[in-house]
């Protein structure tokens, strides 16, 4: 029984279940654009896998954006959260299947932007769904728990090409099953106590809702700071490896994925003791201060690296510390939103940030690496997170 006048919470068991489908939509996508795409492509196209492997993302980071968008406002116009999300279960995971099986390039473009579709589909009012039934003072606990789906999204690509495992035009399907046995669950058993306080519609200005509305200049603060820490994201994601072997020639790839793995399960345990601190303390924001400045730390260190040692350490300060930010960000970007009505709409624009930086760090890359190195880059990419780090101690200060 809750305490008279406490706030009411929601359940352990539509936490965890949440968190599970959350971690379902990462092992949905993670496994398919680090690996099993590349692969794909490599055996359709040869000596073109670079142009085709281009197309495809630019395309795909397209139709991700736009279907994002509009996904979370249908889920707000219907109502509904969960019939959308089976929808885009099955097509996503139809879509996967036929991606292993696409014979030319015109065929694997039109599944790929069909499987974002369908991606999306499931994803926005996802997202949406954890704003209608968790409240303020557990989104910390909710962040911690969101940790987990980068991990589990990395290990599932393990998983999925371990040798004799599956047959390389079954390995998508195995992962849609992977997805659907995550992402039912909550689904089904889930059954999240209702909060009518969350779903209220507030209807004018919403700057005078004190704890579940924003100003204009928090939610631009909020959703500059998470772009500015996503090129970073991407930036390192794309340019890791080739990084590391300039600096020892004997690093592998396997090394670097080694590396990877290392930052996403450290942390895990993090951001789930920070999250839960920040709720019983009632600092949503200090956490993020903490750790995205701890993020630019890093990337300074990988800055003046000379030696392997030094550069690994660089970068897990940095992997680490922006991970937990990133699981931490996405739930407190629900405290914010100013309208429940508009929450999956809202959503999708913050979505933004996970694709338009894919469409902005190769640029970076080319202005600076060919004139300044890698160095140069990590320096600029240390003031845009630092940048991140000032945007959000201000929201600190007055939250």
């Amino acid at each position: 029984m809750a305490e008279a006048g406490a706030p009411a919470s929601q359940s352990a068991r539509f936490l965890i279940l949440y968190a599970m489908a959350a971690a379902g939509g990462a092992v949905a996508y993670v496994p398919l654009l680090t690996v099993l795409l590349p692969v794909r492509v490599s055996l359709l196209a040869g000596d073109q896998d670079v142009v085709w492997l281009s197309y495809l993302t630019f395309g795909g980071a397209i139709a991700a954006s736009l279907a994002n968008i509009a996904f979370g406002w249908l889920s707000d116009v219907t109502g509904h959260r969960r019939r959308w999300i089976v929808t885009g279960l099955g097509l996503s995971s139809t879509m996967l299947i036929l991606i292993g099986r696409a014979e030319t390039f015109e065929s694997l473009i039109g599944f790929i932007i069909l499987w974002q579709i369908g991606l999306n589909l499931m994803l926005a009012p996802l997202a949406a769904w954890a704003g209608d039934c968790v409240p303020d003072h557990q989104k910390g606990t909710l962040g911690g728990l969101l940790a987990f789906s980068p991990a589990i999204g990395a290990l599932a690509g393990s998983f999925v090409t371990f040798p004799e495992l599956a047959l390389p035009e079954t390995r998508l399907t195995l992962v849609a099953g992977i997805v659907a046995a995550m992402v039912l669950p909550a689904l089904l058993f889930g059954r999240p106590k209702p909060m009518p306080q969350l779903m209220e519609p507030i209807e004018g200005p919403a700057a005078h809702s004190e704890k579940r509305s924003s100003t204009r200049t928090v939610i631009a603060a909020m959703w500059s700071a998470r772009l500015l820490v996503q090129i970073a994201e991407a930036a390192l994601f794309a340019f890791l490896f080739i990084w590391l072997r300039s600096i020892s020639s004997t690093f592998r790839d396997s090394d670097a994925a080694t590396v990877f793995s290392i930052a996403l399960c450290v942390a895990v345990p993090i951001a789930m003791i920070a999250g839960r601190l920040s709720d019983r303390l009632n600092r949503p924001i200090a956490p993020l201060v903490i750790f995205v400045s701890l993020g630019a730390l890093g990337l300074w260190i990988m800055a003046v690296s000379t030696t392997l040692t030094n550069a690994i350490v660089g970068y897990l300060i940095f992997g680490i510390t922006t991970t937990v930010f990133l699981a931490l960000h996405s739930s407190q970007t629900l405290r914010v939103l100013p309208r429940p009505q508009n929450r999956g709409r809202d959503l999708g624009l913050f979505n933004l940030t996970n694709t338009v930086p894919s469409l902005i760090m190769p640029w970076l890359t080319l202005l600076l690496v060919p004139s300044f190195g890698f160095s140069g880059l990590f320096v600029l990419l240390g003031l845009l997170t630092a940048a991140a780090s000032l945007l959000l101690a201000g929201l600190a200060m007055r939250r």
